[in-house]
């Protein structure tokens, strides 16, 4: 059979567009002519004018065929997300970070972390028994009727200690400018000339024959310089000291002791 292609349709129905196109007996429509035929709303007959049954049938599917919905599709539920936690704590020395602290580790200051066994941690703990030491030979000296004088000069000592603990955990810089009533020009003064301002010579060793209170106030003496040599230790990074206003401090606390003790011996304290 001959084929009737959409190229002839078109050539043949360009003057005009019928209602119906009859397709001559003894020839078929290509698929893309009966579709262009389709497209033009034009009716599609045999060569016996009897209308396509194809088409009939094509249009008979198509109005039994049922409306088809797509289906609603319900909005995804909400998910809480839980917000990233952040590490709460540093390392001093390497710089990680942990969401808990460990139990090995301590603060040093803020959430700045070091183990327990620091340096840093070390001096503190030598800065701490120091305190309590002073408060025990405090005691001491009171109940041995000493004067109140010298337990105020102590005490003084005292609030010093506690100032540095504070301000070295909160990492805030220390300074007193007085001790025992002395600048720090006047201690390092009075301490190197003791003959001068007490008619006592520097630095007497302590013994037995001087009494309990001169030891207990060279026992104070002493742990001050363990402290001060502590701190140089903790504060040492590489050529040069962090805190030197501590380290400082301290040596001047260790004059402050060695006067303490140039005054009792001059009987300064003598009520």
């Amino acid at each position: 059979m001959k084929v009737i292609t959409e190229a002839i349709l078109r050539s043949e129905l360009r003057a005009s567009t019928p209602e119906a196109y009859t397709v001559p007996e003894g020839k078929i429509l290509s698929p893309a002519a009966r579709e262009y035929l389709q497209q033009c709303k034009i009716r599609i007959e045999d060569g016996k004018g009897k209308k396509n049954l194809v088409k009939k049938a094509e249009e008979e599917q198509t109005a039994e065929k049922p409306e088809i919905q797509a289906t609603k599709v319900l909005p995804m539920p909400e998910v809480q997300v839980e917000k990233e936690a952040k590490p709460k704590f540093v390392d001093y020395d390497t710089g990680a970070y942990y969401y808990e602290k460990p139990e090995h580790m301590t603060h040093l200051y803020g959430n700045t972390l070091v183990p327990k066994d620091h340096k840093r941690i070390f001096f503190r703990g030598k800065l701490d028994s120091l305190e309590t030491l002073f408060v025990l030979n405090q005691t001491l000296l009171l109940e041995m009727g000493e004067s109140q004088k010298l337990i105020d000069d102590l005490q003084d000592v005292l609030v010093s200690l506690r100032e540095m603990m504070r301000c070295d955990v909160m990492n805030e810089p220390f300074r007193r400018e007085f001790i025992i009533g002395l600048s720090h020009a006047e201690l390092r003064e009075h301490s190197h000339n003791p003959m001068k301002f007490y008619k006592i010579k520097q630095m007497v060793l302590p013994d037995y024959t001087l009494g309990k209170a001169y030891a207990l106030l060279n026992q104070l003496r002493a742990a001050v310089r363990e402290v001060e040599v502590a701190a140089a230790t903790a504060f040492h990074e590489g050529r040069t000291y962090a805190r030197e206003d501590i380290i400082e401090e301290l040596n001047r606390m260790s004059s402050a002791m060695h006067i303490i003790m140039c005054k009792y011996l001059a009987e300064a304290y003598k009520e």
